[in-house]
């Protein structure tokens, strides 16, 4: 990439940045009706400074990643639909606390949100060894022309570290805002990548060289020894 690439790459991503903590505001305290929730403020003090840091990261080292990472439309049918799914959850997931910290529901104490706040940057940390590992690893699924089996790192544990980084973030976000009531739409999250991968995996077989050799030697494709 040239240096105008870079300048357009900057906008892009501090035009998403931005319009992540606008909405991650207004789905917070809008439900909750009170800026006077601790518990919103540090969860997204967890998810936007690593975000933060993410990106910089990539434009310095993987501009191109981050190209790859900030395109949103599924060419895929399939994932299309997962994805339309998987929007409806994550709202449902990050709605319900606020609304829980309104009407009081829940009653999580500080030790279990810290912890579980913990837990979701443990999280974060598994996504961003992924993107380092994979310079392919695209929020859409799609094989390029020069993409290549990555076996390295996470990968020689589990064929999607990535989902595995998600899923730790998702089922921890409720209780890290506070909330018992929203982990019934979190736990669901599950599922749903158990839906994007299998699609994912059609994918890459056939489309990805080397990828079903890959597929036969790394046993498990999100939890060692589960599944």
């Amino acid at each position: 990439m040239d240096a105008s690439d870079i300048r357009r790459l900057n906008r892009m991503a501090a035009r998403r940045y931005a319009g992540a903590v606008i909405v991650l505001g207004l789905v917070f305290f809008l439900p909750a009706g009170t800026l006077r929730y601790w518990e919103a403020w540090g969860f997204m003090a967890v998810l936007l400074i690593p975000m933060a840091l993410a990106f910089r990261y990539l434009i310095r080292h993987d501009p191109e990643l981050l190209e790859r990472r900030l395109k949103m439309k599924e060419k895929e049918k399939e994932q299309q639909a997962v994805q339309l799914f998987g929007s409806f959850l994550y709202l449902a997931v990050y709605l319900l606390p606020g609304f829980d910290h309104r009407f009081g529901w829940s009653a999580v104490s500080p030790a279990v949100v810290i912890v579980s706040d913990l837990l979701v940057l443990v999280g974060y940390f598994l996504f961003f060894l992924t993107l380092r590992e994979n310079s392919y690893a695209a929020r859409v699924v799609e094989v390029d022309a020069a993409q290549r089996v990555v076996t390295t790192g996470p990968y020689a544990l589990v064929r999607h570290p990535m989902y595995q980084g998600v899923a730790l973030m998702f089922l921890f976000s409720p209780t890290a805002l506070g909330s018992w009531w929203a982990l019934l739409p979190a736990v669901m999250t599950i599922p749903m990548l158990v839906l994007r991968i299998r699609n994912e995996e059609k994918v890459l077989c056939r489309d990805l060289p080397g990828y079903e050799a890959y597929r036969q030697r790394t046993r498990y494709r999100l939890f060692p020894g589960l599944w």
